[in-house]
């Protein structure tokens, strides 16, 4: 396990005030595709377009490394301050160690551990139902909602976003946006109950 401090929310706030200022241009058609091909040469990635999930072992361990190396190069670009969030590979590796094995979605008998899985597992991956971020009438809402937690092959919700709230537009930053949120958040649970799923992780 590594001994370096993880980074915390604070670090990467002062990050986003000190790091690189760059044009979101420059970071989009300059520094992530001329990165991204030096490390495909590097570790001479070739994908085979016939598979879409790599099985290769070799090609799957230099994809890691290509990751991991194209991270500590480019860093993360922050929109709102236009500058460059970097982390150092120590930093990286050590967010790496602490990430947990699973993770519980959903509560009672709809319960279900999130793990990782391999190209060749033989554990059947989670289904994920619902519109996935998509907008939603304000009307349809929650039967949209209460059709997929319907469904038996679906393990969790993953919500769509409210067009209007009550007849209104959630724009951004006001208080019809936080309005928005919670009748999602209300509706979906309602949905699942409907369902007779209550326990359905969102």
């Amino acid at each position: 396990m590594s001994l370096v401090r993880k980074v915390n929310i604070y670090d990467v706030f002062d990050r986003a005030k000190s790091g690189q200022q760059m044009e979101e241009s420059q970071w989009d058609y300059e520094v992530i595709p001329q990165t991204a091909s030096k490390l495909k040469e590097k570790y001479k990635i070739k994908m085979d377009k016939t598979k879409m999930v790599p099985e290769d072992k070799t090609l799957i361990d230099n994809l890691y490394l290509a990751g991991i190396d194209m991270l500590e190069e480019c860093g993360v670009y922050c929109t709102d301050t236009k500058r460059v969030i970097k982390y150092t590979r120590e930093e990286i590796m050590a967010a790496i160690e602490s990430v947990p094995t699973n993770v519980q979605y959903g509560e009672g008998k709809e319960a279900l551990f999130l793990n990782p899985r391999s190209y060749d597992s033989k554990t059947p991956p989670i289904i994920q139902g619902g519109p996935t971020g998509a907008p939603c009438s304000e009307a349809l809402f929650l039967p949209i909602h209460q059709s997929y937690a319907q469904e038996g092959l679906v393990d969790c919700i993953v919500d769509g976003v409210m067009q209007t709230i009550n007849g209104r537009d959630p724009t951004p930053g006001s208080p019809y946006e936080i309005a928005a949120v919670r009748a999602e958040c209300l509706q979906v649970r309602d949905a699942c109950m409907r369902a007779g799923r209550p326990g359905l992780g969102l």
